[in-house]
């Protein structure tokens, strides 16, 4: 089976990762896409991540830039570098070796013989290039499961989940070429959180990294805190145990279509779950066990942080 990552490499996207890593799955590649911060930033994040963990994948360049419109980037809630810390940061690493996103996908999707999955963390701008210009080997693609959209509200505005409205029309353009979308949106996410308490068990593993893990998770949980919550939402590794443990997370089908307009709805994920109103193009996440999540979230960052 093929799996390949699609991200904008903040902390969480990180932990992603490492949930796939540790649930034995092997990477055959990360594609990068602008996001948390421009995609320059995200390709010092990957390289330092790569060199930090001892990720040996190929990581790939991908898109700087939405289909349409003016970059947006989470640059005011999550920092310049996309990951705020308590303590450690990334290592500084060598520029990662120029790669095309688009032409690695490319070659991925023309050797499939086996299902080609995807676990997208980002906007969706690399997916939606390849839908226009080779809707062929895009086709290929068996599962694909990304963390955005909101089915009842957003959180970059009112209306919009932030990967959704960084590439709205990306969004649009994967749900026409009818690419087999697992939404796991902003509802589900919020229903699995990484709490103060969870930090220190993964300081004292007494790891090469634990420290560093638990700095930029103390970092991340702060979000959350630093807004009067109890913890943060671990958005981006509650997909990935979508993605590894199926069991822990419930799907059901759906009409999802992506707002395009508007001031106040641009990037609103708009869900039709009456099958006698809309034909279905896509699956939204329902419900997690999110004791189960969270423990194989944490229990990854443990292995990792233990080694």
């Amino acid at each position: 089976m093929g799996i390949w990552i699609d991200t904008d490499m903040g902390f969480d996207d990180i932990a992603a990762v490492l949930v796939v890593l540790h649930a034995n799955e092997t990477i055959d590649g990360i594609s990068l896409v602008f996001g948390n911060t421009p995609l320059e930033q995200v390709k010092r994040n990957a390289a330092s991540a790569a060199m930090a963990f001892g990720w040996s994948f190929p990581i790939h360049e991908g898109r700087a830039l939405p289909v349409l419109g003016k970059l947006e980037t989470a640059e005011r809630i999550l920092g310049q570098t996309g990951m705020p810390t308590v303590g450690l940061t990334l290592p500084a690493a060598p520029p990662l070796p120029t790669s095309d996103a688009f032409a690695a996908l490319c070659r991925w999707l023309e050797e499939a013989e086996e299902p080609r999955r995807i676990l997208a963390l980002g906007p969706l701008t690399n997916l939606a290039a390849l839908c226009l210009a080779r809707p062929d080997l895009a086709a290929k693609i068996t599962d694909l499961t990304w963390m955005g959209g909101g089915v009842t509200s957003g959180n970059h505005t009112a209306s919009a989940e932030f990967n959704a409205f960084a590439d709205p029309e990306a969004l649009a353009i994967v749900l026409a070429h009818e690419l087999p979308l697992r939404m796991v949106d902003l509802d589900l996410c919020r229903k699995v959180f990484a709490y103060p308490d969870d930090i220190a068990p993964i300081r004292a593993t007494g790891g090469v990294n634990a420290t560093l893990i638990a700095d930029l998770l103390s970092g991340y949980v702060s979000i959350g805190t630093s807004r009067g919550r109890p913890g943060m939402a671990i958005y981006d590794p509650t997909a990935a145990v979508a993605f590894v443990n199926p069991g822990a997370i419930s799907f059901r089908k759906a009409r999802i279509d992506a707002e395009l307009a508007g001031s106040l709805t641009r990037g609103r994920t708009v869900v039709e779950m009456r099958e006698s109103h809309a034909a279905f193009n896509a699956e939204y996440a329902t419900d997690v066990h999110a004791e189960t999540a969270r423990a194989q979230i944490l229990g990854a960052l443990m292995k990792e942080a233990a080694k």
